[in-house]
């Protein structure tokens, strides 16, 4: 699946992408209590990644400019305390009206449109991540569940 990964976050939409991950994980006999947790989390990700793609705002955990959406950019941002601080960064991006926290030129940056945080919140809401005070941590048995989820995407991809 490696190559056809790398057009699936190229150019499809969040379903094709969710379908082709559920398809690959049901291919490869995964353990239903991963199943159940990878497309859950993933399209949490691929809520906020897909719009900034569209939006050619892509950036990294350190905020530098990305061209592209690629399954490594995907898997750095499955990092559970990353994927809390883009929640914020989006956040804060909405109320602003432009998209903060990043090194992208200030003219891309204004460009920046409302992103739904919806199904981003609701997943982070539901393992215990405060979504009003970014300096509260979670437990860290959530963190290292992530990182178990993190780690069959990264076999799948």
């Amino acid at each position: 699946m490696k190559q056809e990964s790398y057009e699936l976050f190229k150019s499809e939409d969040i379903q094709t992408i969710l379908q082709t991950l559920e398809a690959e994980l049901k291919s490869r006999n995964e353990s239903p209590f991963w199943r159940d947790k990878v497309i859950p989390f993933s399209a949490a990700i691929l809520s906020i990644l897909i719009p900034l793609r569209d939006a050619n705002m892509l950036f990294s955990p350190e905020g530098a400019p990305q061209s592209e959406l690629t399954p490594e950019l995907f898997l750095r941002w499955s990092d559970f305390l990353s994927l809390k601080t883009l929640a914020f960064t989006i956040q804060k991006s909405n109320e602003a009206g432009v998209l903060l926290r990043t090194k992208l030129d200030e003219a891309a940056s204004k460009k920046y449109e409302t992103i739904d945080l919806g199904v981003l919140g609701d997943y982070l809401a539901r393992y215990t991540v405060d979504l009003e005070n970014e300096a509260l941590d979670f437990p860290i048995s959530n963190y290292n569940l992530h990182q178990g989820v993190s780690n069959v995407i990264k076999s799948l991809l």
